[in-house]
């Protein structure tokens, strides 16, 4: 196992049991025909798919076809498969020819880059590999990294020198991609439009980032809860939702040191971590647009993130305050 997959898999295991997801309880459903429902990892993150549909042999077969495509994307975009196509870009600096959905991905990381003022970025796995190898050493200095080796990494970041097109990307030499910020949410949107175009109306997907397709079957909304930050197993709040994704970002999820100083979300002008936020959660009609926001506003100051909500797609933001306040703003 790699050292990047015990990191996605740690958030996301995290998140699921302090009650990150659909939640079981609730009202019952009215359908007579119990729902289909698959449970395994997609990008070294908890997946799962609830489908619901009268005929049930038609819902395993949709799962299955489901399952087939999302592995598929896996194998574009992980870090953790050694053969894919990700890990053959970072290796080499280049792809020609590449997947019509890698182009897309990383066009769209682009733009929430250009959005964000840069603070979303898919090139800062150096500064993922210079705090992992810095805090697994037994001499690790608790104060992280030395400023000099902070500024070396630093260098190897910057998405708009990412070059793509349809026929070939190209990074510069040193540059390093992690799409673990926006492509559980992108597999997730995929597997929608997929299970949407063969007729179903009312299921909910998580291939790391939850979506619903509807409202459940009794008309009720989903229910998805936001983990509490401080408290392993508690669910801080629980949001209904209908036809929308639901992300979230906290450094919670992964901390490179004891005293919490370090975490997973790094600030790519600085090379730092976040600390302004204990979570981060957005919701909207897209899961590629919740995961890659909810990362990039856990570096933004509220009024930034109100002023950039009317230009994105996304319908509200629940931020938990670093003294463990609820936040709620609306677009």
């Amino acid at each position: 196992m790699t050292r990047a997959l015990t990191r996605r898999r740690f958030i996301r295991i995290s998140a699921a049991a302090a009650g990150l997801g659909a939640l079981s309880t609730g009202h019952p459903a009215r359908a007579e025909v119990a729902p289909v429902t698959w449970r395994g990892t997609m990008l070294g993150a908890v997946a799962t798919m609830e489908i619901h549909d009268e005929d049930r042999s038609r819902a395993e077969r949709l799962i299955s076809l489901a399952c087939a495509e999302a592995r598929r994307l896996e194998r574009l975009f992980s870090l953790y498969l050694n053969d894919s196509t990700l890990v053959a870009l970072n290796r080499t600096g280049v792809l020609i020819d590449p997947a019509a959905e890698m182009v897309d991905l990383l066009a769209t990381s682009q733009h929430y880059s250009t959005l964000t003022g840069g603070l979303f970025d898919v090139t800062v796995q150096p500064l993922w590999d210079l705090y992992a190898s810095h805090f697994a050493r037994d001499d690790a200095d608790p104060a992280g990294p030395a400023a000099a080796e902070i500024q070396t990494a630093l260098a190897r970041i910057g998405s708009s020198r990412l070059s793509i097109s349809r026929d070939r990307i190209v990074m510069p030499k040193g540059m390093t991609v992690t799409l673990n910020g926006i492509a559980q949410g992108y597999v997730s949107d995929k597997v929608v439009d997929l299970l949407r175009a063969h007729g179903i109306s009312r299921s909910l997907v998580d291939m790391g980032e939850p979506r619903a397709i509807g409202a459940r079957p009794d008309g009720l909304p989903w229910e998805i809860g936001i983990a509490d930050p401080d408290i392993v197993g508690r669910t801080k709040t629980v949001l209904p939702i209908v036809d929308r994704a639901v992300s979230t970002s906290g450094g919670y999820g992964c901390q490179f040191d004891s005293r919490a100083r370090f975490n997973h979300l790094f600030d790519p002008r600085s090379g730092g971590c976040a600390h302004r936020y204990r979570s981060v959660t957005t919701v909207s009609r897209s899961a590629t647009a919740a995961d890659a926001l909810s990362t990039a506003f856990s570096l933004m100051p509220e009024d930034e993130i109100r002023s950039l909500l009317p230009h994105v797609d996304i319908d509200r933001v629940h931020l938990i305050d670093g003294a463990g306040r609820s936040v709620e703003l609306s677009a």
